[in-house]
This record gives structure tokens, sequence and C-alpha cells, in this order.
């Protein structure tokens, strides 16, 4: 990504001031989980509804967004890092889909620079995958409720298990 990308993607986030966390509620493997109590984010910030997640403040925004600012960005859960990528699970697939531009304005940006959009993909497949990976199919199917009517499919990739998944539950 070029410095001029880089400059005109902080713009639009400083000015958007974290729309992406509205009403947002990340889903949180057992690691994530782990990893963000070892990091200092209190329990009290997660909730449980089929599968655990962060919970919202009573206008909806994330618990853990300040500011318009996400508090824990350097160490943010998967699906935060996959944005503005977010993704379904079928048996064998999972479906990729880009949010649009409604919900994250870098979307048009992402379009303009395609260096950028291979990137942030790459970078969210990875994530997708590792956080699929992680999560029970009961937490799973929970996830695959929640509607996200603003989303466009950009891809379908084969669901791979790691042997040390199969077994874990």
């Amino acid at each position: 990504m070029t410095d001029d990308w880089i400059t005109r993607a902080e713009a639009i986030c400083m000015l958007c001031g974290g729309h992406c966390c509205n009403g947002a509620q990340p889903p949180i493997s057992e690691e994530c989980y782990r990893r963000l109590v070892a990091q200092g984010v209190p329990e009290a910030v997660f909730g449980q509804n089929g599968y655990r997640f962060v919970k919202t403040c009573d206008d909806g925004t994330c618990m853990l967004c300040k500011g318009g600012k996400c508090s824990i960005h350097a160490f943010k859960p998967e699906t935060c890092i996959a944005g503005p990528f977010t993704f379904d699970v079928t048996r064998k697939t999972i479906r990729i889909f880009l949010k649009y531009e409604t919900i994250c304005p870098l979307v048009r940006l992402f379009k303009e620079f395609p260096e950028a959009y291979g990137q942030q993909y790459a970078a969210a497949v990875r994530s997708i995958t590792r956080l699929v990976s992680d999560l029970r199919e009961d937490e799973l199917a929970a996830i695959c409720q929640i509607e996200e009517p603003e989303t466009e499919k950009v891809a379908e990739i084969p669901r791979i298990y790691q042997a040390q998944h199969d077994n874990r539950y």
C-alpha cells in the first residue's frame, strides 16, 4: 500500500468515527478471548448467546470503541481484522462477503486500489479461516444466523479443518 493510500484510509476512518463498530458483536473464539483478557480487556465486556462476543453499549456501539476508535486496535478480534470483509459458513465452504460502502466507507478506496484490496482480502481470509477453525459447530451456526444484508459475495473458499480441531470437543 502506498503512503497516499494509507493517508487517505486513515482520514476516511477518522471521519467515519467507527461506523463499523455500530451494532457489531464480533465473535470471539476461546483463543482470542484468552488473548484479549491477557491484554487487560475486562471479562464483563463479553457476552454469550450461542457464541461468545463483545457486547455493545446502550447506544449500540461496540464496548471497545472509544471516541470513534477501537481501543484494542493492536490486538483486535479476527472479524475486526477481516473488515470490511465478513463471512458465512456451509458444511464445506466459507463464503466471503464485502460490506457495502454504507457500512464501511473504505470500500470505495479498496475498489480504487486493487493492490490494497488484495492485501486486505488475503488478511481477511487468513483471519476468517482461523476463526472458523477455532469455533465449534454450534457457535458457527449461531453466528451464521446473524443477517448482514448490506454485503456482496466476493468469494467462496473451501473449509479446511486442522486435525487438532476435529476431536477437541
